[in-house]
């Protein structure tokens, strides 16, 4: 039997943390694929959560985040990218034309990046995201950073191409090249997975808090459970356990650190 990340820690902290915070951000989350996603978004708001930031992966999930962000303009912000896993040759143009159109409406360019796991040939990977580079740098507008097993080509074509804004999203790379990426001003962000993943957690132990963006990327699952955005207490939980740090101070320093970097 798997036993949830939720149980794994006490929920006396999480508790307490619900009732002291009163706005907080999830930087990363798949809205399109939440089902009974207004029941997600009240659970959100009784959470604490004041602000989500949804990400497109493809031309469809794009469509449905910008819906979203007009049902919610109150809680979703919208980012559109073309993720690695969705890279497909004969849909490249129609996806780069949909992103081209509609992200000077959006507050961020993501989900985009590089991923080594996937089928998709690296040269055609490597070519989308240079291509994708180029529009957030023509509407300046900030990056979320896809970086499986690829983090130091990713971090190359982003500090290439000229991006100041940009968050390295669910960091599992080495502490090399997370050195590179904070020496350029860069962010990454912190996930549920803190309450488990070893490569994760030395990432943010060694990051300065003020370069940590926290977020669920909802509905992914973690051990058994699936996540929503109202599971953000979860991440900050586990992030003000590993840096030592009172709760509240890590909620309000992740949430200025994502109001600077998406400008909202």
């Amino acid at each position: 039997m798997k036993v949830s990340w939720l149980w794994t820690s006490s929920l006396t902290p999480i508790l307490n943390l619900r009732s002291k915070i009163c706005k907080m951000i999830d930087t990363h989350a798949h809205l399109d694929e939440i089902k009974e996603i207004n029941r997600a978004i009240q659970r959100a708001k009784d959470a604490g959560i004041r602000g989500i930031v949804a990400v497109g992966m493809d031309l469809p999930s794009n469509v449905t985040t910008i819906d979203l962000a007009e049902q919610f303009p109150d809680m979703v912000q919208p980012a559109i990218g073309y993720h690695p896993w969705s890279i497909s040759t004969d849909t490249i143009e129609e996806n780069l034309k949909f992103i081209e159109e509609n992200l000077p409406s959006c507050i961020a360019l993501g989900e985009v990046g590089i991923d080594y796991k996937t089928k998709v040939k690296k040269p055609v990977q490597w070519e989308v995201f240079s291509k994708v580079l180029s529009l957030a740098i023509r509407h300046s507008r900030p990056v979320i950073v896809h970086s499986r097993f690829s983090h130091q080509r990713s971090h190359q074509m982003v500090r290439d191409s000229g991006i100041e804004k940009a968050v390295f999203h669910w960091y599992t790379g080495s502490l090399e090249i997370l050195e590179k990426i904070i020496d350029d001003g860069y962010y990454i962000s912190a996930t549920p997975a803190l309450a488990y993943s070893p490569s994760h957690q030395a990432a943010m132990k060694v990051a300065p808090i003020e370069r940590i963006l926290v977020e669920t990327d909802s509905p992914v699952e973690y051990q058994g459970k699936v996540s929503e955005p109202a599971d953000l207490i979860m991440t900050l939980t586990e992030l003000s356990n590993l840096k030592g740090m009172a709760s509240e101070e890590v909620q309000r320093i992740t949430t200025s650190n994502a109001k600077r970097f998406f400008s909202i």
